[in-house]
């Protein structure tokens, strides 16, 4: 399934546009946040009062031409990050879902940590903690590992404070051949001054043939939510029967925009990448157009993005949207 291109190879207008991105520095009121592509995300929590900024979190950021091992092979991007590295706001925290290398970014991670030199701290799932002392040198304490449904309290001086949460989710990890599942996989959920987040990381809803969907996310909802805002994958789901027990359609995952009680869910986990094995059987235009039809069709579609009027996602609307790669959404 090819990534259609323009004229003279130029990037389609039927892609996901990429725009500068503001990260809503005049909106430090509110929580705002920022789709780097796929499933990287830039969030900032409310500014407490006298505070200059919130506290920033930034979820599995990978910067990388290719999620692979290799520099050379392996799934490619056909979406530019919207800025460089160096042109993030400084960040305090950053959540790993899991380790495969469309979440965990050597090259990325590694330019992270030296550019903070201990002032940036990573939240992992189990077993992933050695991966980074081994891989990106970090010191015991700069990485904290978490099971399911463990919180932990973060303060950063002078700025603020957030609780997160990490919980399950329906997947699988591991960075070789020979060490799937030996690491937990999760997504997280996080509080910051009365404003809650939910981040899906990478996930499955109900593998095709099983007699009911997976549990956890009614009760991610029944004890943690509603969220203010979550960011839900909706992309690399074809085919179903293979990939099926790991990725969500966008119809599966507006079941869990149900699920978890969230005001306004974002699809992000799309229109960055192409490889594997859904780049041989799914359009990359497909997911947004499925996620926007399965909406509409329940009557919570918010606009939004490639798939939307030109205007951006509707957040007095409870229900889904999306945005564009480098777009901030403030509520």
């Amino acid at each position: 399934m090819p990534v259609p291109q323009g004229r003279d190879g130029s990037r389609s207008v039927e892609l996901v546009k990429v725009v500068k991105p503001d990260f809503g520095v005049d909106e430090k009121q509110k929580l705002r946040a920022t789709w780097i592509g796929h499933a990287s995300v830039f969030v900032e929590f409310p500014a407490k009062s006298g505070a200059e900024r919130g506290v920033r979190v930034l979820f599995d950021p990978v910067f990388s031409e290719r999620t692979s091992p290799f520099s050379w092979f392996g799934p490619k991007r056909y979406s530019p990050t919207p800025c460089t590295l160096d042109e993030l706001p400084e960040v305090d925290v950053i959540c790993i879902s899991h380790d495969h290398y469309d979440h965990l970014d050597y090259d990325t991670v590694s330019r992270l940590q030296q550019k903070y030199q201990g002032s940036i701290h990573f939240f992992v799932g189990l077993g992933i903690k050695n991966w980074f002392k081994q891989h990106i040198h970090c010191r015991d304490e700069e990485v904290t590992e978490l099971d399911w449904w463990d919180s932990c309290d973060v303060t950063v001086e002078g700025v603020g404070e957030i609780s997160l949460t990490c919980t399950p989710t329906q997947h699988t990890s591991g960075r070789t051949p020979f060490d799937a599942g030996r690491t937990l996989w999760c997504s997280w959920a996080i509080e910051g001054l009365d404003k809650k987040l939910y981040f899906s990381g990478d996930t499955a809803y109900q593998a095709v043939g099983t007699p009911s969907p997976c549990p956890v996310f009614k009760e991610i909802g029944d004890f943690l939510g509603p969220f203010d805002i979550s960011f839900l994958a909706i992309g690399l789901y074809s085919p179903p029967a293979l990939l099926g027990k790991v990725h969500s359609t966008p119809e599966q995952s507006l079941c869990i925009h149900h699920d978890i009680k969230s005001n306004l869910s974002i699809g992000m986990h799309y229109g960055t990448f192409r490889g594997g094995i859904s780049g041989q059987y799914e359009d990359v235009r497909e997911p947004p157009k499925r996620w926007r039809d399965a909406a509409l069709k329940d009557g919570i579609w918010s606009g939004g993005g490639i798939e939307g009027d030109g205007s951006p996602v509707d957040y007095d609307k409870q229900g889904v949207g999306l945005c564009h790669i480098g777009e901030t959404v403030a509520i």
